[in-house]
């Protein structure tokens, strides 16, 4: 493809394959994010330690100060390159830390760069209380005028705790390539068999819980490519659109939920679910980019004006 000018675009550069600061440099103007406890500061997990396992220096968690667009912004990005991205009672610390801050502060906004598994099972207690308190402190955030948008385009998805810190977010904005859920998809077949969820069968488990199916629930309020570019389009997108925190929005919420139980509770497959939103051709979603799926199933996305 070559440019007006005669130029190239420039090369897509993935948001799945980066590293947790690689995502963050992609997502933030050039040069402007400053990590706040960094790996020099040398905050590791106790609990890891103790049990003679390695840790990191930055505990699985990114977190500082930035701008998007010249606004100024808090941000933070899960390393799933370690342990999976699993929270645990410091990595759960540097993220309320930066909420709390947020609610004192009051920047433009908080980006949330999500890529879990979920809880760290070698601290299981501190990473389910840090995961509550993640969910606390990003609410009052919110209901001090600061919007909370998440981005998941990660290996590890979105899974556990944070799949639920996810949905508590203003916004959120993932990739085909994404996953978003409670129990991802080895829990359900270690804990009701194969027959329940084949987790090997890649298809069944993206089309359950991948970003175009999450884009159709209305779970994912955007579904980009996979490219940092596109995430900070999003980002910005979604910044300049925050979700009031109000019970009328909290009623609305519940009526958008009732009203998809009742019309899809009986499907056994996210192929079920596609066909009766009056999505045309199901079967050609799967084959779809980010955009021209967006426009294709966009008049069936449930709970939507």
């Amino acid at each position: 493809m070559t440019l007006p000018d005669g130029g190239h675009p420039p090369a897509q550069k993935s948001y799945r394959e980066a590293t947790a600061r690689r995502r963050l440099a992609g997502i933030l103007d050039p040069g402007s994010f400053t990590e706040l406890l960094g790996p020099s500061e040398r905050v590791t997990s106790p609990h890891l330690a103790s049990l003679g396992l390695s840790v990191a220096f930055d505990d699985g968690v990114v977190v500082g100060e930035g701008r998007l667009g010249g606004s100024a912004v808090l941000a933070a990005s899960q390393e799933g390159g370690f342990m999976g991205g699993a929270v645990g009672e410091v990595h759960g610390a540097k993220l309320v830390g930066l909420l709390r801050r947020a609610e004192r502060e009051r920047p433009a906004g908080v980006l949330l760069l999500l890529d879990s598994g979920g809880v760290r099972l070698q601290e299981a207690n501190a990473g389910l209380v840090a995961v509550s308190e993640i969910m606390r402190a990003l609410l009052s955030a919110r209901a001090a005028g600061v919007p909370v948008v998440g981005l998941i385009g990660g290996g590890w998805g979105c899974f556990g705790g944070m799949g639920i810190v996810a949905r508590c977010c203003d916004g959120l904005a993932m990739s085909e390539e994404g996953r978003l859920g409670i129990s991802g998809p080895d829990v359900i077949e270690a804990t009701k068999g194969v027959e329940e969820l084949d987790a090997a069968d890649r298809a069944l488990v993206w089309r359950t819980y991948g970003g175009k199916h999450r884009y159709l629930l209305g779970e994912a309020d955007l579904i980009v490519e996979d490219d940092l570019a596109a995430f900070r389009a999003a980002a910005a997108e979604l910044l300049a659109r925050p979700r009031p925190l109000d019970l009328d929005s909290l009623a609305r919420e519940h009526e958008r939920l009732a009203r998809r139980l009742a019309d899809f509770g009986g499907c056994g497959d996210a192929a079920e679910v596609w066909q009766l939103a009056a999505a045309p051709e199901p079967e050609r979603l799967p084959l779809l980019d980010a955009d021209a799926f967006r426009r294709t199933v966009a008049p069936a996305r449930r709970g939507e004006p």
